[in-house]
């Protein structure tokens, strides 16, 4: 039975990938395929022996871009459940088969897990003890802040004690980690091309509420995310500039009046 594609846009994280790739050649259940839709300006060859796949190499433009050609291939081959996840992550063993019961216990609704930073990509490199590392919590959930047009990642920086253990609806999910089944696609369609880079999942989301679909975060999918490593890191010029961009784009699109004033400013003030 075709159960899942695992779906990932790849640009020149060839290093990075393969890590990802090894994650689920290790998975307990391999009822899935993986999509892998190279945007890189230099492609290279990917050796993968272990798993079910299809590369697909596109043009780079824009995530959302390269995840709606992988939907569509999908679609195309017979799969109606899917998983959208970055390249940069490692995926606990069990994942698959958590993601099984997930796609089971919450049908047409949109899906997202635990993420924690890789060990030694956290964001505060002093704050924690060595045993810590690893177990730092980068999204437990999230929200959205209508004043400023942000989303906001419940739990991050914070060690994970089990404080985020319960499953639970939530106001976002990044597309760092997405699921979802076909009958997301034949109520809201595709994602929005229009985003290159980041908020195209919080667009997702904004359409999925606005249609009065559960959003939920279930912590026991958990993998381990190398954050920002198509942008030059977590903070880097490049990545702000990504951002901000695309934030005008959400907030003009969805914010109230006022926060599309103070968004157009902000932007204006940064360039």
């Amino acid at each position: 039975m075709k159960h899942t594609a695992i779906i990932t846009v790849l640009y020149e994280n060839y290093t990075v990938v393969n890590e990802f790739i090894e994650s689920l050649s290790q998975q307990k259940k391999q009822n899935f395929h993986l999509y892998i839709l190279d945007a890189s300006a230099n492609k290279k060859p990917l050796t993968i022996r272990s798993i079910s796949h299809t590369i697909i190499p596109i043009n780079n433009n824009g995530y959302a871009f390269g995840v709606n050609i992988g939907l569509r291939n999908a679609i195309s081959d017979g799969y109606s459940r899917f998983c959208v996840i970055n390249d940069d992550v490692i995926c606990e063993k069990n994942f698959t088969d958590q993601l099984e019961r997930a796609f089971e216990v919450h049908p047409g609704c949109l899906i997202g897990g635990k993420i924690y930073y890789a060990q030694g990509y956290e964001y505060h490199k002093d704050r924690y003890q060595h045993k810590d590392l690893g177990n730092v919590i980068w999204y437990a959930g999230g929200t959205v802040d209508w004043a400023h047009a942000t989303t906001g990642h419940i739990g991050v920086d914070e060690v994970d004690h089990g404080q985020f253990d319960q499953e639970c609806s939530t106001e976002f999910i990044t597309g760092c980690l997405m699921c979802f089944d076909k009958k997301i696609i034949d109520t809201l369609g595709y994602w929005d091309e229009k985003y290159f880079l980041y908020y195209e999942d919080a667009d997702y989301c904004e359409r999925t509420k606005r249609k009065n679909i559960e959003m939920y975060y279930i912590p026991s999918i958990k993998i381990w995310h190398k954050n920002a490593q198509s942008t030059e890191g977590s903070g880097s010029k490049l990545h702000e500039q990504f951002q901000k961009k695309a934030q005008l784009r959400f907030a003009l699109k969805y914010a109230p009046f006022r926060t599309k004033i103070h968004v157009i400013k902000n932007y204006l003030m940064r360039r």
